[in-house]
């Protein structure tokens, strides 16, 4: 049985904690909005009334109250739920946690942010009242817009706080919850990561064996059902320096024989633009920049990689048939053919190895592929496209094993992971689809 959350603290206020606070607000719900300084919080709520496409309107920006957490910390003692979104830094957190331990009221529930950090991690050696109400929600920025939020229970968490989470988040606050495990990255991150990361390397011998950036772009975009920026587009969208974190993160935490760790270095190329501070669309300019000349007429420009110097912009132009839908791409002997199969090949069944490690089962994983990444079909749904035993054919054509849920769909005779509204699980049965 859940209980009801009345009043929300969001304790940091930058663009994440705002983005929070706002949807609590917007969805009728008290909230108290603290950081260092008072003013700073303040600033954020009025960043949420303004500008031309206002996320509040001003009687929804009043619900929410700032303070800073030196002066207003008692007030934490009036929420239900407390929400942590400060800076990924595991001491930081650690800190926080317990300062505002002695303020919270009994039963009041508390939740990281963090896209990564483990929250076992967090909450070691923190009071047994405190382990039984804790739990990470992650949000995909922009909050008001990314539908995704993945729920990530500890060892102890009380089964109530969980519903009560899933009754406010998914309910209240219109989100679609899908259930993580207590693992480095969680699902979206943990899977796009690894595309981006593999991406990268392979987009780097792609390019040296003759095929542009923005054909590469144009390849891992619309062909297989993902967003228009593409690989380059989406790592400037990101940004380098949040990359090589994200990077640093995982080798910190995967195991020595995850299939993520040999792309955990960023390829030359990148960790020179990395030094050089040409990170993305925040400094300017990454893969990809924007020229304005004196009469205001835009034009791009492409970063060589090889040459280490700016080029005009190329049309990559309309992929022919052979090229433009995923069930033939994959199976092109071309280059364009090859180096999307790599990609693809590698995060499908990087993703199938992953159940039940990062998650229970594959519907929680190809949902956070869809909300987080905006992918039009999570890797399961891909494969049932492409046809799971084309897939696993390939694969063994390349010399390389199935993975483990790709295994379960064989032994289960079974030749698709979907069979209308059931799902295949862990153990080769099916099952009931789960409400979104």
């Amino acid at each position: 049985m859940s209980k009801t959350i009345e009043q929300v603290a969001v304790i940091g206020s930058g663009t994440m904690g705002a983005g929070i606070a706002g949807l609590c607000a917007a969805a009728g719900t008290a909230v108290l909005l603290l950081d260092i300084e008072k003013a700073t919080a303040e600033a954020a709520i009025s960043r949420l009334t303004g500008g031309r496409k206002p996320v509040l309107t001003e009687d929804q920006a009043a619900l929410i109250t700032a303070g800073s957490l030196d002066a207003d910390i008692a007030g934490l003692a009036n929420c239900d739920w407390i929400c942590e979104v400060i800076i990924e830094d595991l001491q930081a957190k650690r800190d926080l946690f317990t300062r505002i331990e002695p303020h919270r009221k009994a039963g009041s529930i508390v939740t990281s942010n963090t896209s990564g950090i483990p929250l076992r991690d967090i909450y070691r050696d923190m009071p047994d009242a405190f382990r039984k109400n804790v739990a990470v929600t992650h949000f995909f920025n922009p909050v008001h817009i990314m539908r995704l939020l993945e729920l990530v229970p500890g060892d102890e968490t009380e089964q109530q706080v969980m519903d009560t989470l899933v009754a406010y988040l998914g309910g209240e606050l219109g989100k679609g919850v899908v259930y993580a495990k207590d693992t480095v990255n969680f699902i979206g991150n943990r899977i796009g990561c690894y595309w981006m990361l593999c991406g990268l390397h392979l987009g780097m011998e792609a390019q040296q064996k003759g095929l542009s950036m923005e054909t590469i772009d144009a390849l891992l975009s619309k062909p297989v059902g993902l967003p228009p920026t593409g690989l380059y587009g989406l790592v400037d969208l990101i940004g380098l320096d949040i990359m090589d974190h994200v990077a640093k993160n995982l080798r910190a935490n995967l195991p020595a024989d995850d299939d993520c760790v040999r792309f955990l270095d960023l390829p030359a190329a990148e960790q020179a633009m990395l030094d050089a501070g040409q990170l993305g669309r925040k400094t300017g300019g990454g893969y990809y920049k924007m020229l304005k000349d004196a009469d205001g007429n835009k034009s791009m420009e492409v970063f060589n990689l090889q040459e280490r110097s700016w080029r005009a912009m190329q049309a990559a132009g309309e992929l022919d048939e052979e090229h433009a839908v995923a069930t033939k791409l994959l199976f092109a002997d071309s280059a364009e053919g090859h180096f999307t199969w790599q990609v693809m090949s590698n995060t499908l069944a990087y993703a199938a190895d992953l159940v039940p490690e990062i998650a229970d089962d594959i519907v929680n994983i190809d949902r956070a592929m869809r909300w987080g990444f905006n992918w039009q079909q999570g890797p399961f749904e891909m494969i049932d496209e492409i046809g799971a035993d084309r897939f696993a054919e390939k694969l063994a054509a390349d010399g390389r094993a199935l993975p483990r849920m790709l295994q379960v769909l064989k032994d289960s005779g079974n030749s698709s992971f979907y069979n209308g509204e059931q799902y295949l699980d862990s153990n080769g049965n099916y099952q009931p689809m789960p409400a979104e």
